[in-house]
């Protein structure tokens, strides 16, 4: 439902297609590809990390432990962190897969120094989560679920395989079963918390990233053509002339009877008149400017009249009405701006589709803001949705109301909603400096409203580009 369809009606379609696959809508957004100078820097702190707790265990507490064994596993790691920064660039990517292996690898090295370092008596046993939180965050959920047994295979093991634990020689330190079956269950739970919490949090990050991303292709792709409207439009209007020379020409040489030289003269103006119209065409393929029509400035009231007449031919009156707040103050000018046009153009439409018969749009501007209200006199919206409206992926429709609207559908007449309208909207005014207010009608009747808040310099700077994404 957003008027960046109509304009731009490939672009969403490509969008559409990739935020509305299975995956997406399962949350499985596509992980990342892990930099193995990341890798290679989490694992040399680790060795530190065990090289020091082994010294300091043997040389200051001076509780017997097998020193060359665990030296020997410390120094296998640090061995595959040497062989991995000779064979490999530092900027390289690993495929998932890859990282999940060194993954498995750093639990493997783990779990024999706890093996022979008292088991799950072993107070360091709770690094087993570290692993596989790392990898939640990065890796695919295929990688993070393999993980997470193998984890809970070398967790349980441990509770039944392992040397003694360090302790002072002259004392016999013993571990109660409850105790080694409380902390299974407390690692265990641990790891399975850590691995969901870290998932779901950097899924949530991924699915945001992909729609920003989404919003910013599609705002890049309109705001061209649109630049490229206004552009057509002057263009048009200056091939008139050469155009008129060019047929009134024409006719003169069809009539005949011309000397050789009139001939000739006739020819030079053709052509001359011809480059002038390829002069004016080439300029579609030029870079728009910031002094291009498509940023001029307009009234509120144009500007608003602008953003509704696409949607004067849906079966509901929309009503608008400008009012001052304050008594000096006059009705702002602002640039007709892609962000404002796009967002609004979404409100209004989001409204029309729900409004029973009326759609108001109420400015009330004072010297120092611009608040815009859109209100209908559909149902509103519904409570277990209003509080997250504005984020991707939150629909308040199972399926579009198009009400011949010619938008773009899956199915006949129809397609399922999005929730990508009001995200949408509300992102790309907020780029303008815009608050967005998302609640239900406060006069007591059915309906919805939207308000829009601007600081009114925001909107009208000196230049159409004063702000940045």
């Amino acid at each position: 439902m957003t008027v960046v369809e109509d304009n731009d009606a490939g672009g969403m379609r490509w969008v559409r297609r990739r935020l509305l696959s299975p995956e997406m809508r399962l949350g499985q957004v596509e992980s990342g590809r892990v930099r193995l100078q990341t890798l290679v820097l989490l694992r040399w702190l680790a060795i530190v990390g065990q090289l020091v707790a082994v010294l300091l265990v043997t040389f200051w507490l001076e509780f017997p432990l097998p020193l060359g064994l665990c030296l020997l596993a410390i120094l296998a790691s640090a061995g595959l962190n040497i062989f991995l920064t000779l064979r490999y660039r530092k900027t390289i990517r690993l495929p998932d897969w890859q990282a999940a292996v060194y993954f498995a690898i750093d639990l493997a090295q783990l779990a024999v120094l706890l093996f022979l370092t008292g088991g799950l008596q072993n107070p360091f046993a709770l690094l087993f989560m570290a692993p596989v939180t790392i990898s939640a965050t990065t890796l695919s959920l295929r990688s993070t679920i393999a993980l997470l047994i193998l984890s809970l295979i070398y967790v349980t093991s441990l509770a039944f395989f392992h040397m003694p634990l360090p302790w002072k020689p002259d004392e016999h330190f013993v571990v109660p079963d409850l105790y080694l079956v409380g902390n299974w269950v407390a690692i265990s739970l641990g790891l399975g918390f850590m691995a969901a919490y870290a998932w779901r949090i950097s899924q949530e990050s991924k699915r945001m990233s992909a729609a920003l991303s989404a919003t910013q292709f599609v705002l890049a792709r309109a705001q061209r053509l649109s630049a490229l409207d206004g552009l057509a439009a002057a263009a048009a209007h200056e091939l008139g002339t050469p155009l008129g020379t060019i047929a009134l020409v024409a006719k003169e040489l069809l009539r005949g009877g011309l000397t050789p030289e009139e001939m000739q003269e006739d020819l030079v103006l053709l052509a001359s008149q011809a480059e002038r119209c390829k002069e004016i065409l080439g300029r579609l393929s030029r870079e728009p400017k910031g002094e291009d029509a498509l940023y001029s400035r307009l009234p509120l009231h144009v500007l608003l009249d602008e953003v509704i007449n696409p949607h004067r031919d849906l079966d509901v009156h929309f009503s608008v009405s400008i009012l001052a707040g304050e008594q000096d103050a006059v009705e702002p000018e602002i640039w007709r701006r892609p962000e404002i046009l796009y967002g609004l153009g979404n409100f209004i439409e989001n409204a029309a589709d729900f409004a029973k018969s009326e759609v108001a749009l109420i400015v009330v501007y004072t010297s120092g803001k611009i608040m815009l209200s859109i209100i209908d006199d559909g149902p509103g919206f519904a409570p277990d949705v209003i509080e997250k409206l504005g984020e991707p992926y939150v629909t308040t429709r199972p399926r579009s109301l198009a009400r011949g609207t010619g938008a773009d559908t899956d199915t006949e007449g129809e397609h399922e909603g999005m929730g990508l309208g009001f995200f949408i909207a509300k992102t790309l005014l907020e780029r303008t400096k815009a608050k967005v207010e998302i609640a239900n009608r406060q006069d007591g009747k059915a309906g919805a409203q939207v308000t829009v808040t601007w600081p009114r310099e925001a909107i009208e700077a000196d230049s159409p580009f004063p702000l940045k994404a």
